[in-house]
């Protein structure tokens, strides 16, 4: 009878995660969404703790409070701009559980001399595989976003060589804990190897594709998670793990088909580092930029109908999603039509912009996705663009030569007039120059982007 309400329990929380799930994919419902699957993972652990023979009440107590603490604590202080690196060291923390369960429970094993059977060694050699990978992984992608390391590829000669051979070799031990599982030496150099690909695999990634590499980490939490499912014969944990691995495996492809890449390229493709012999794909002189006040932009905006506003990653650095939001509703009481144009990759996170902008209690209405705005810009008086680069490089639609060709981008050049804000004329994450700020229609303003937002709210409003 227990178990059946266990199993059942199991079943409502896969329910309630699907559910939250569906709703993430909306701005409008995306909290309520969160809430209803972080309901239906503590129905799950309810129904786990159900379960005879779990670990005595006193750990379980003193787990929640640490963790709990841990993680209260880190919401209060972490600031939104720096998101992208707690989701990377929630991705870690996810790989890190999963291997140390599997590694806990092929002890248990050894300890008793029973060697496990049926799927279990193989679910312990992928649990501890993806879960080490996942670790060091997420570790340097937080060095790189908090700028810790450099976010430049890390490249060597032979890398791939040397990656291939690592790959190999894990085969291999991972052949050997599956058949002996109760020979530890070869899990310890399982473990060990994983970790270091995790590393490996990471730091030839440059920082214009982070928000593939955490959509893709996210997925090799779930997978391990669901790896770890199998070692202890939870269905709840199987069918949690399948959600996160598919639905981010789902998002990186949606990640990579907005940058027009493969994910083979993302990973093995060095994107970002610097080209031999200059920076290539648009870095040749194209003459000089047009610099502008907020005074001067205070004019075009008298007499604009209408205002596209393109965040990137300047605004995130700046913090100056409030100030936007400000401008905006300035703008709107002027009768201005303001909307926000959302590119799937700008940010160092997939959503990052929306969230930033939610923070600043700006309406999900709003919010334009690439592909509904895009259309709209031509017949657009003013495109502001705060801090965005590639994003909005018009290379991409028309230089072959270039390394972000074909990659769809916001087409903010066939505005009427387009304002840039941004502290230098230093290229993007691609490492290449863009041709907007060149552009006849195109005013530079340069500056931190809260400092020049305020500033240019203020201008508007005396104008």
């Amino acid at each position: 009878m227990n178990d059946t309400i266990i199993q059942i329990s199991y079943l409502g929380s896969a329910v309630l995660f699907i559910v939250g799930l569906k709703m993430l994919s909306s701005a409008k419902t995306a909290a309520r969404g969160n809430m209803i699957a972080a309901f239906g993972m503590l129905v799950a652990i309810v129904a786990t703790l159900l379960k005879q023979g779990v670990l005595g009440w006193e750990w379980i107590v003193g787990g929640v409070a640490v963790g709990g603490a841990i993680g209260a604590v880190a919401a209060l202080r972490v600031k939104m701009t720096s998101m992208p690196e707690m989701v990377a060291l929630l991705n870690g923390s996810g790989g890190l559980a999963s291997a140390l369960v599997a590694g806990a429970e092929l002890l248990a094993y050894a300890g008793r001399g029973e060697a496990p059977v049926g799927v279990v060694p193989t679910a312990i050699v992928l649990s501890t595989l993806i879960g080490g990978v996942t670790l060091t992984g997420s570790l340097i992608a937080f060095l790189k976003l908090a700028e810790k390391m450099p976010g430049q590829p890390i490249t060597y000669p032979g890398q791939q060589v040397v990656n291939a051979l690592i790959a190999v070799g894990i085969l291999a031990l991972g052949v050997m804990v599956a058949t002996s599982p109760l020979e530890l030496d070869p899990f310890w150099a399982l473990a060990g190897a994983a970790l270091l690909l995790g590393i490996l695999l990471v730091i030839p990634i440059g920082g214009a594709d982070m928000p593939v590499v955490i959509s893709l980490l996210n997925s090799y939490s779930g997978l391990a998670a669901c790896a770890t499912g199998f070692v202890l014969n939870n269905s709840g944990l199987v069918i949690s793990g399948s959600l996160v691995g598919a639905s981010g495996i789902i998002l990186t492809k949606i990640m990579c088909d907005a940058m027009n890449r493969s994910i083979g390229n993302v990973l093995f493709g060095a994107f970002g580092a610097a080209p031999e012999g200059g920076a290539g794909g648009g870095g040749q002189d194209q003459g000089a930029v047009k610099g502008y006040t907020p005074d001067d932009a205070a004019v075009i905006f008298s007499n604009a109908r209408s205002c596209i506003i393109v965040p990137g990653y300047g605004m995130a650095v700046a913090q100056a999603q409030h100030a936007v939001r400000e401008l905006a509703d300035l703008l709107e009481e002027k009768g201005i039509t303001t909307r926000f144009a959302i590119h799937p990759v700008a940010g160092r996170m997939p959503g990052h912009m929306n969230v930033l902008l939610a923070e600043a209690d700006v309406s999900y209405d709003k919010l334009i996705e690439m592909d509904h705005i895009n259309p709209e810009f031509p017949e657009t008086d003013v495109a502001l663009v705060l801090g965005a680069n590639d994003v909005v490089n018009p290379s991409a639609r028309s230089d072959e030569s270039s390394p972000i060709y074909g990659m769809p981008i916001l087409d903010v050049d066939r505005a009427q007039h387009v304002f840039v804000i941004k502290r230098s004329m230093n290229p993007g994450f691609a490492g290449i120059q863009n041709p907007l700020f060149f552009n006849e229609n195109t005013m530079m303003v340069f500056g931190d982007a809260k400092g020049t937002v305020l500033a240019l709210v203020d201008a508007v409003r005396e104008y």
